[in-house]
Order: structure tokens, then sequence, then C-alpha cells
């Protein structure tokens, strides 16, 4: 049986461009605007909101029915103003975003056809707060090969004032450069002759975070200023950062996700505990198929997956020498 990737058409499927393949494949980013609907949007806005309330509420008042493991761990995070991780394992809000078909539309064009989901963020950045300086996500979620990418999703306006995101277009050619307070390692590292490690890696200041230095090399960063319902799909060897919430009153929550390629080995799991060194079997199959173990969405969101029961024909593989002209033939 062969496997035609080839995902289940609905009325409100998001057909990539061609010109936005080649923006992201150029630049290493694309944003795509009102990719999610409204009323999704409100619905991620709104269970980010009650779940704040929840973290905050006195003891014995969970609002949405928290864990006091789990509401000890947000409450710690929400103090400091950043992120909460990996909800999706927890909450099925966070699965229902992780696994959004408009977003994993785009996702099967980018990096597809099978898509693999990694990982949650939901930020809060209150008023004063947030802020993290140039970095390169795959050196934090490794992927082999390496695929890595991540779709920000913004629940109300980011811009300058609030904290947006800035990137560095073209920097995804860049390979991923290991911080040295970690003793990193990245992929391929012993394969360079001229790699060379990197300090404060994320730090705000751009005098200690080193990877100023790279950024230098490019034209000027450029920020991304997004609306509700805009998604920003970005390269794992991208260049980027965002500054604090410079405003007293407003905040800039957005939805941040990370996927790869399914047929990436992924040894990371974020702390999870796993027996081996993959990890794989810990992250959802979002689309298509994969020869690699994975997991299933654990509070039943539908996902777009390889059913060969589908297949009434094989296609007929392309040969590039497969006759006398040289030309290309099928068959």
């Amino acid at each position: 049986m062969a496997y035609i990737p080839r995902a289940v058409e609905r009325a409100d499927r998001y057909k990539v461009k061609v010109a936005e393949y080649v923006h992201y494949r150029r630049e290493g980013y694309l944003k795509v605007e009102k990719l999610v609907p409204p009323e999704d949007v409100q619905k991620l806005l709104d269970w980010a909101n009650a779940r704040w309330e929840a973290a905050h509420a006195p003891a014995g008042k969970g609002g949405v029915g928290l864990q006091q493991s789990e509401k000890a761990s947000i409450e710690e995070v929400h103090r400091t103003g950043t992120r909460v991780h990996q909800l999706h394992r927890v909450d099925p809000i966070a699965e229902w975003g992780l696994l959004h078909p408009r977003i994993l539309d785009v996702l099967e064009a980018l990096i597809g056809p099978d898509v693999l989901a990694l990982q949650t963020m939901l930020f809060y950045n209150p008023p004063g707060t947030g802020g993290q300086g140039w970095h390169q996500d795959a050196y934090y979620i490794t992927t082999y090969p390496d695929t890595l990418i991540g779709a920000w999703l913004a629940l109300e306006p980011a811009d300058e004032e609030n904290g947006c995101l800035w990137v560095v277009p073209g920097s995804h050619c860049e390979p991923i450069y290991p911080p040295e307070q970690v003793h990193g390692h990245v992929h391929a590292q012993n394969a360079f002759e001229d790699l060379h490690a990197v300090q404060n890696v994320s730090h705000l200041d751009d005098s200690v975070n080193t990877l100023t230095q790279i950024v230098r090399r490019y034209p000027p960063p450029i920020p991304v200023p997004m609306e509700p319902g805009d998604v920003l799909f970005f390269d794992g060897h991208l260049l980027h950062r965002s500054y604090p919430n410079r405003t007293t009153d407003r905040w800039r929550r957005s939805f941040v996700c990370h996927y790869c390629n399914a047929r990436s080995w992924v040894p990371w799991n974020h702390g999870a505990p796993y027996e081996g060194d993959s990890a794989n079997y810990l992250h959802i199959l979002a689309r298509g198929s994969t020869h690699l173990p994975y997991a299933s969405p654990q509070f039943g969101t539908p996902v777009d997956l390889f059913d060969e029961r589908a297949v009434k024909e094989a296609p007929v593989p392309p040969r590039m020498m497969g006759d006398e002209s040289g030309e290309m033939v099928m068959g």
C-alpha cells in the first residue's frame, strides 16, 4: 500500500500561496493574518483569563478545577508574568489550540505533510513584564532531521509597545550556536570548522548576549506587529526576540506552539519522564503519518491522519534517468 500524503478537504481549509511558501523559505518566517477565526481566538482568550483567575483565587476556590500541584506551579509562573508550558497535557482547550486545523493546514505545506505537535506555551505578559533576548528555538528543542517550526498566535494586539516579536529576516540560514554557559551541544556541531559558542543567550541586554554579534551581520531586525487571530510561523533557526511590555494598561496574551516533521526523531521531552533516547511517543501526531512512535490526543481533539483504507490507487513515482533521452519519465 503506497502512502499518499493528502489531507481531508474542509470548507474552511487554508491553502498556502506559493508566494507565502517562498517567503517562508527565503526569510525564515511567515505571518498569516486572520488565520484563526475570531470566535476561536475568543475561546482561547477566555480560557487564558479563566486560568489566570483560578491561579490567583483564594485557597479552595480554584475556579476551573486545577489540581493542587498544577495550581501551585501555575501560580509560581504567573508571579513572574511570563509563560506556562505544556498545558495541552492537562487541559483540553490547550490541546484543541495546539491541534487547530487551520494552523496545521499551514504547517502541512511548510514542513509536512506529516506533522508532530510538541509544545504549548501560554504567555500573559502583563504591563512591565516579559521580554526575551536574541535566541534560536532549535537549540532548546532538538529534532533530527532538523525540522522545528514555531507558531505564534496573537490573542490580542501585539506591537512594539507591549512586546511583539522582532525577527532577523534570513537568519534562519545560520547554524544553531551552542550556548557556552550550559555546555551546549547542537546538531552536527563537530561537522563545523568554525562554529563558536555564544554567551548569555536569551538575555535581554544585547551587550552581554553574544548572539547580538550574529544579528549585526544582517540588515536591522524588524518588528512583527500582530492582530488577534494572526499567526507567525518561524523556522527553528531564526534569530528572534521580544522586549518587555512597556505599557501601563495593556497585556500581550499569546498562545505559542512548536511542531516538527513527524519523521524527525525528537529527544526533547520538557521534563516528562521517559525511557530511552526518543521522546516521540510523548508528542501528538497531528497530521499525516510516521514510522516513529507517537501519542494520540489525550482529550479527543480530532486530527487528520493518513488512512490506508482511503487509498484507492498507488501513485506512480517519477524516475530521473529512466530512458535513453535522459528526460524525466513516469513509471
